[in-house]
């Protein structure tokens, strides 16, 4: 057995792909057995639960401070 590492992210992988698929979808004893797309979609996401919604929930907030990048000290009433 070989294994061949592919960057699916990548024009020339994307090209790879695309025309693996094209010639050898079906034949036996050449297959994908992960990519890198199918494994993103089983992980979780790479932040904390906690934190995804921390963020969620203040954006959906009306209660907000809104900064004037000409007077930052002043808009955080800092001056």
């Amino acid at each position: 057995m070989t294994t061949i590492k592919i960057n699916e992210r990548t024009k020339t992988g994307k090209a790879f792909m695309a025309m693996f698929e094209a010639f050898f979808k079906g034949v036996d004893g050449i297959e994908i057995v992960e990519t890198d797309s199918e494994k993103r979609k089983k992980e979780e996401s790479l932040y904390d639960p906690e934190f995804v919604k921390m963020v969620l929930e203040s954006a959906k907030s009306k209660k907000r401070t809104v900064i004037d990048p000409n007077d930052i000290w002043g808009s955080l009433g800092l001056k």
